[in-house]
């Protein structure tokens, strides 16, 4: 059906005149923002389909295959069985950084045609247009982000190709970019052989014509890949090292600021974030480290849990860093993934062990959610021949339902998946997302540090490269719930772009935000303002609520050799990064109580748990009250404690010389 005039549904149910011209950025009646879901229509049907037409008296075409949800307040129809096409997307639920995902189905486009299916989280921005292919996007790209696609094609080439999906890496127009971040229009399953070989094949017309600094280094790791006997790992090790080296050519800042709300109902604060108002200005931890833990259990429950994991993980980071330091050859992405893995099952058995000692039970347990970076300062020699100290290495992790976000002047990346009800539906491929929302249990945690032993513990590390100027915002659910940050982050993130506002003002302006339209929750917010770019803003006088802390990385003045393969660390964790413990994936009920365990995931693989030795035995300490409450309540002993370690370790307890 041809229609002259696009409308947009308002989503609030008790709106009274839902009904607003496309030109409307919230609702008329009721002043709810709008919502503009562009789709992706799959299959030769849809792509005959011209625009200007709506189909199934809802989907507006706006262009080739790109429909707009009119009503996106209703959900959108859904088969009672899952058609097999869908389910790949619904396993690589874990990817939708870089995936897409099903919304659902349209009829109505040709009779006895079948359902039209339609992809949600596609790359298209705010006005209906596709991003560009990294072939039209490449003469423009810098070095590093030339070098920083390809990595991101390989991480994502074995979850592909486990099901059969890989030619999905090799459609040119199927690879879009939405600034660092490649991502998938639709999936494409593999009829014939797919290998390394193609992808290299389908990468050298891009080299040819790649930055000068990069261009020799991306054309052997190009030419690696064509030959036949060539394993991945070799090639992911040579392209990490070029991405290492070319990051680290560009300056980099850090401003970072946080702090933590009751809210306006909460008789309590459960939240706990690092740093904050009372953090010390001189740790060396400031600005690499960025927490937000969301506790759960009530008074002396949630805010000792969610405090305790704060503490538990700061030290951890300390001795980590301090032990990457050190290292004259490259830490590998791998084994600090795993290091940073054992340091939340670390937190999470004190945490457990403190409920089991207390014998709580059910909804009695405290535990806490917990999102955190890491920005790793690996010394890194860089193409040009001189050796940076900082590989401009961010590593996240997170537990739970609180949240990431990489907001730049252009656009606003959800980092994170929440650990709920919904999203195991769909990683188990039992529903589509938007169905599974529509239980009354979507949103009950899955996944929370303390609830259950580590072996339960399912915690999911992703590694990115700083390489343009961004702000990473860490939150908890007081400000994320019902999307405010997805629909208001350019008037509270472009002004600190413009200079106009502090980070430490902008926390408090989210922080507002938060009470003013959610106001039922706390709230903790920490930002990361990263900077690459040369030029740097005049610092406005900050208010003194909320800590800020800029560094600068310094040019070294040094030239030395890298090595490829990463050393292994001293003697204070070494220990224990050779013992191996199997870890099988969980099954994964609701943390409520109530709700029952429906569905097992099977264990994939062991991993190493990588204990940090006498840190370990800090936690436990007999008590089981953990790091935080001895360092407040016994400081002398904390300090006599910290002195029996090793020297370098020492060296990097709080208040160590």
């Amino acid at each position: 059906m041809i229609f002259t005039q696009r409308i947009i549904y308002c989503i609030s149910p008790n709106c009274h005149d839902p009904i607003n011209s496309e030109e409307n950025t919230v609702c008329g009646s009721c002043q709810t923002p709008l919502v503009r879901r562009y789709l992706w229509a799959i299959g030769s049907l849809s792509a005959k389909v011209p625009p200007d037409t709506k189909v199934a008296n809802r989907y507006e075409v706006i262009r080739h295959q790109v429909w707009l949800d009119t009503q996106p307040g209703l959900p959108p129809d859904v088969p009672e069985e899952l058609p097999k096409a869908v389910i790949p997307y619904l396993r690589l639920y874990q990817e939708r950084l870089h995936l897409p995902q099903v919304y659902g189905f349209a009829r109505g486009i040709e009779e006895d045609a079948g359902d039209t299916l339609l992809l949600e989280n596609v790359p298209i921005d705010e006005t209906g247009h596709i991003y560009p292919t990294i072939a039209q996007a490449w003469e423009q790209a810098t070095a590093v982000r030339q070098v920083y696609w390809l990595w991101q094609i390989l991480q994502l080439w074995t979850p592909l190709s486990e099901l059969g999906l890989a030619r999905s890496l090799l459609v040119q127009d199927n690879l879009r970019v939405q600034g660092w971040c490649v991502r998938l229009l639709e999936l494409v399953e593999t009829f014939d052989e797919t290998s390394l070989q193609k992808l290299g094949q389908c990468w050298q017309p891009l080299v040819t014509s790649a930055q000068t600094s990069i261009a020799k280094g991306l054309q052997n790791v190009v030419q690696r890949m064509c030959e036949t006997e060539v394993e991945l790992d070799v090639i992911v090790t040579q392209l990490n090292n070029l991405l290492l080296a070319s990051a680290a050519e560009l300056p980099l800042s850090l401003k970072v600021a946080g702090s933590t709300d009751v809210g306006l109902v909460m008789p309590q604060n459960e939240d706990s974030c690092y740093p904050n108002a009372f953090s010390d200005l001189d740790d060396r931890l400031i600005p690499h480290l960025s927490i937000v833990c969301d506790g759960i259990g009530g008074h002396e429950g949630g805010e000792v849990a969610s405090r305790l994991a704060v503490e538990s993980v700061k030290l951890q980071i300390r001795v980590l860093l301090a032990e990457v330091a050190a290292q004259s050859q490259v830490v590998s992405p791998q084994l600090l993934q795993e290091q940073l893995e054992a340091s939340l099952r670390v937190v999470n058995n004190v945490i457990s062990a403190r409920n089991n000692e207390q014998k709580r039970q059910g909804r009695e347990r405290m535990a806490t959610t917990i999102v955190m970076a890491v920005q790793v300062p690996q010394q890194i020699q860089t193409i040009s021949g001189w050796r940076s100290h900082n590989s401009h290495e961010l590593y996240l992790a997170n537990v739970g339902d609180s949240r990431a976000y990489w907001i730049t002047p252009n656009y606003c990346q959800l980092l994170t998946i929440d650990d709920d009800v919904a999203a195991r539906e769909v990683r188990f491929a039992k529903s589509l997302y938007r169905k599974a929302l529509l239980r009354p249990d979507a949103t009950a945690l899955t996944q929370a540090l303390g609830t259950r032993d580590a072996e339960s513990l399912r915690v999911r590390i992703q590694r990115f490269i700083v390489e343009e100027d961004g702000i990473l915002l860490l939150c908890s659910d007081g400000l994320s719930d019902r999307n405010w940050v997805e629909q208001c982050w350019q008037d509270y993130a472009k002004p600190v772009f413009a200079g106009e506002v502090t980070v430490e003002d902008a926390v408090r302006n989210w922080i507002n935000l938060a009470n003013e339209k959610n106001g039922r929750d706390n709230i903790s917010v920490v930002l990361t303002y990263c900077r690459v770019s040369p030029e740097y803003l005049a610092v406005v006088t900050p208010t003194p609520s909320v800590e800020i802390v800029e560094a600068e990385i310094e040019e070294p003045e040094e030239l030395q050799e890298v090595e490829e393969e990463p050393s292994s660390f001293t003697e204070s964790s070494q220990a224990l990064l050779d013992l191996n413990v199997d870890l099988a994936l969980p099954e994964e009920p609701a943390i409520n109580p109530e709700i029952p365990p429906t569905l097992i995931e099977k264990p994939k693989r062991g991993k190493r748990l990588v204990m940090l030795g006498g840190v370990l035995a800090l936690l436990f300490g007999g008590t089981s009250l953990g790091l935080f409450a001895w360092r407040q309540i016994n400081p002398q002993g904390f300090q006599q404690m910290c002195r029996q370690l090793p020297q370098r370790v020492q060296q990097v307890c709080p208040g160590g010389e």
